[in-house]
């Protein structure tokens, strides 16, 4: 059930369907910002999505899940290309710089449903693509 779930996440993601994400989601979700804070709630996690919208054009490659036997924990690796669309500050100017990042996800699932997200990248790989 968690590959599953995790693979209707990603494959909504690559079709931007944030709507599609979110229902995938608790109300409650923990959202754990690559080097950055945690966010909480559906509503948050919509705003994120939005934002990241605006700044930047992602799709996935290469994904890889893993799921434990438990039904609660699952991980996904994958390659994260992407264009940098709108400045992102404190992020150095948008040009339509292109990246790529090698990506680490990890979640928990209660009730069918996405509860955590964390996700992990290389931030100073990242800035050294868009500077």
């Amino acid at each position: 059930m968690s590959d599953s779930i995790i693979r209707k996440y990603y494959a909504a993601f690559d079709a931007r369907d944030w709507d599609g994400m979110c229902a995938l989601l608790t109300d409650d979700v923990a959202h754990d910002v690559s080097q950055g804070g945690r966010q909480t709630g559906r509503d948050a996690f919509r705003k994120f999505l939005d934002h990241m919208d605006r700044c930047y054009r992602e799709k996935t490659r290469n994904l890889v899940v893993m799921a434990a036997g438990d039904g609660v924990h699952a991980a996904a690796e994958f390659d994260l290309d992407g264009t940098y669309l709108a400045t992102d500050a404190p992020h150095p100017p948008a040009s339509g710089q292109t990246y790529s990042l090698r990506v680490g996800a990890f979640f928990e699932i209660r009730d069918g449903l996405i509860a955590r997200i964390s996700n992990h990248y290389n931030v100073a790989d990242w800035l050294a693509q868009v500077k």
